[in-house]
């Protein structure tokens, strides 16, 4: 099992085909996707091959601070991106979606490098990085998700909010029931994941860490792990995420305003 067939240069090379083809099948049926197929095939090669490169001298470094420093890059780009996704405009957004990323993703990551993994050493790249990119990576998305549904919500039904609020509701039992269903909808596509997962679907963690020569069944462990880590870190994220949007929409009087 420990085998591994190294992709090299050439490899490589021969991959670049599969996206020609997608290019070509998009070409053919006039959908308009070519550019933006070979745009995000350049941009996701020469990311991934540096991300390869720096995190071979992280890893030979092995020091906490490089790693702590690695890792604020990473979040500094998923708050950057979730911002984005909410709401480019919205003022005083970015501290929240921070806040939120950080605090959901460092308890779960925390419970698990703790508490389960438990390396040698809390900062060993080795895991910590691989972990810690899955848990920010989903939950940016998770609140990105939620962050927009709830801004939308707001908007789209002002008059039912400011009537709630007239009757003597507060502004938390005004919103409540869409922050709720934001929530729900940020889970989904975490949920419909762990519905199909090891049946229809091979997850990322599994599927690497077979090709890499682990045994199934501790790669299939290592993946119940971070399966049920993105669970939590998504609904902590999405629960950050709209409680700090949805304060910047009331003043102190319970009153709407936007």
């Amino acid at each position: 099992m420990n085998n591994i067939i190294a992709l090299d240069t050439t490899d490589l090379v021969l991959c670049l085909g599969i996206i020609g083809i997608a290019i070509a099948l998009s070409l053919w049926q006039k959908l308009g996707l070519a550019t933006q197929i070979a745009y995000g095939a350049v941009r996701s090669l020469m990311q991934l091959i540096a991300v390869g490169y720096i995190l071979d001298l992280v890893f030979a470094i092995n020091n906490w601070l490089v790693v702590l420093g690695i890792l604020g890059i990473m979040m500094g780009v998923a708050s950057i991106v979730a911002r984005n996704r909410i709401d480019q405009k919205l003022q005083g957004l970015f501290p929240t979606v921070v806040l939120s990323l950080l605090a959901s993703s460092a308890f779960s990551l925390g419970y698990v490098i703790l508490l389960i993994v438990q390396p040698n050493q809390w900062y060993e790249p080795q895991y910590l990085i691989p972990l810690a990119g899955m848990l920010f990576g989903n939950a940016m998305n998770g609140a990105s998700l939620a962050g927009d549904r709830l801004l939308s919500a707001i908007k789209q039904n002002r008059l039912e909010i400011e009537t709630y609020l007239c009757l003597g509701a507060t502004s938390k039992q005004a919103i409540s029931a869409y922050q709720k269903e934001a929530i729900r909808t940020s889970l989904i596509p975490t949920l419909n994941n762990m519905m199909v997962v090891g049946l229809v679907s091979l997850p990322g963690m599994f599927t690497g860490q077979v090709l890499g020569g682990s045994n199934p069944r501790d790669a299939a462990s290592y993946q119940i792990l971070i399966l049920f880590a993105i669970v939590l870190t998504n609904l902590i994220a999405s629960v950050l995420v709209t409680e700090g949007i949805y304060r910047r929409f009331f003043n102190q009087d319970d009153q709407l305003i936007m």
